[in-house]
């Protein structure tokens, strides 16, 4: 795949996170708006920490990781073509890393705005409350490195290094003793 191409979408992702980071900011203060009902919601949050409010309090050390991370995978895809699939995802990943990056550094807070009720559901089952309020970088670096994980095995399984699922082998002559 073309590396501008790369880059392009590594730009994109980070402009439509930041973008929509912004609109949030200015239109979202106080208040929820169902987006798709019951299943994601619009809410303005922030968060000085990573995924859960971990590491709280850390918005410029973790920025400088994001974009570290972000800034290391746009040189690597720049200098080690990959695979379709592969460069795809990474690009997709950068441009997460780099969105949340961008946000941490200019605010010392990364805006969420995103709340999924549907997944709330599921979080609060299982006895752990809401899910987390997320945004466009968050998705993007989750959705990139689920199809990294997904391209990975289909090519393992295409070059035969993963076995497909085989039925177990009868055990007809296996006996226990008496």
């Amino acid at each position: 795949m073309p590396r501008l191409v790369l880059l392009a979408l590594t730009i994109l992702c980070v402009v439509l996170d930041l973008a929509l980071k912004s609109w949030a900011r200015a239109e979202l203060p106080g208040e929820v708006r169902p987006w798709l009902p019951g299943v994601l919601d619009l809410t303005l949050t922030y968060n000085t920490g990573a995924a859960w409010s971990l590491l709280s309090g850390s918005a410029l050390p973790l920025a400088l990781v994001r974009g570290a991370v972000g800034l290391g995978l746009v040189i690597f895809l720049l200098r080690r073509p990959q695979p379709t699939g592969q460069a795809i995802s990474l690009s997709v990943i950068a441009g997460g890393a780099l969105g949340n990056a961008i946000d941490g550094l200019n605010a010392g807070r990364v805006t969420d705005m995103l709340a999924s009720p549907a997944l709330s559901a599921v979080t609060r089952a299982l006895g752990q409350g809401d899910f987390p309020v997320f945004n466009l970088a968050d998705v993007w670096v989750v959705g990139g490195v689920l199809l990294l994980l997904f391209v990975s095995v289909r090519e393992d399984r295409r070059r035969g290094q993963v076995p497909a699922p085989s039925p177990e082998e009868p055990s007809s002559n296996r006996h226990p003793s008496a």
